[in-house]
């Protein structure tokens, strides 16, 4: 008898750095006992700094990539990362539809860790018309829940709005993450549709917080290839990353990145 092995699709950026990005999903995945795939949206050069260059590949080659791996492997949750243009962006909807992706946890990836644009403005539109409305959920953090709410949040009322504008446009959940809230602790609100339910952890003060919101996403992801709720697969993933966040590794001049495998080595 065969045992299932659960499988994950990440169609994101590179980071060069090796922080953020694909590299930060496909070691979420390892970390979580999920097996890893993956398609390439865009190389970035990039450290724990900044961004120095980014280079779309095409879109006929993003398409191409998802469709070798769908065609080969049974995939049991998608994420989606860093897009890069408008094109990119319609034909991962595309394909989404085409080869029926499962469990699809968008990211929506706009502005680096520094600073530096990762999203152009018209591939915004296109993120929220054509994308948003396939995801099974969708994780802004609080400027990109602004972007697509067209809205300021400037208070936990503001938060639950901005979701409520947000799930119009089609997801069937949004987490909203907290990461650049304030105070001691640290909120992801997950809303359904229907019901708001907060998930609290301690706040870390940390510059080693790169590729946070890609790990997230992804951990999200693995639980739900694991078979868990999204109700599961969102404490767990906060959980998970805020020990990642715990044992973040000094590595660079900037903001350093997350200790992925921090329950393997136990430090």
């Amino acid at each position: 008898m065969s045992t299932r092995i659960p499988t994950a699709l990440t169609i994101a950026g590179s980071d060069s750095g090796g922080g953020a990005g694909l590299q930060a999903d496909l070691k979420t995945f390892a970390a979580l006992g999920v097996y890893g795939t993956c398609a390439i949206t865009a190389i970035t050069a990039q450290n724990t700094q900044g961004v120095t260059a980014i280079e779309p590949l095409s879109s006929e080659m993003v398409t191409a990539q998802m469709e070798a791996i769908a065609g080969d492997i049974a995939l049991h949750a998608t994420k989606i990362g860093m897009l890069a243009n408008a094109a990119i962006v319609e034909a991962v909807a595309a394909a989404i539809q085409e080869l029926e992706l499962p469990l699809v946890v968008v990211d929506p990836v706009m502005v680096a860790k520094s600073g530096d644009p990762l999203l152009d403005t018209d591939a915004v539109m296109v993120l929220r018309v054509e994308l948003l409305p396939l995801a099974l959920v969708v994780t802004p953090n609080l400027p990109e829940a602004e972007v697509l709410a067209a809205m300021t949040i400037a208070s936990p009322r503001d938060v639950q709005e901005a979701a409520r504008r947000i799930h119009a446009l089609g997801p069937r959940a949004v987490v909203s993450k907290g990461g650049h809230g304030t105070g001691a602790a640290l909120v992801d609100v997950l809303f359904d549709g229907r019901d708001f339910l907060e998930f609290h952890t301690a706040r870390i003060e940390t510059r080693n917080t790169h590729g946070t919101g890609c790990t997230f996403a992804s951990a999200i992801a693995a639980y739900l290839a694991r078979g868990r709720s999204l109700v599961a697969a969102t404490e767990q993933a906060q959980q998970y990353v805020a020990g990642a966040i715990r044992h973040g590794l000094s590595i660079g001049h900037g903001h350093g990145p997350l200790d992925h495998f921090w329950k393997d080595h136990g430090t």
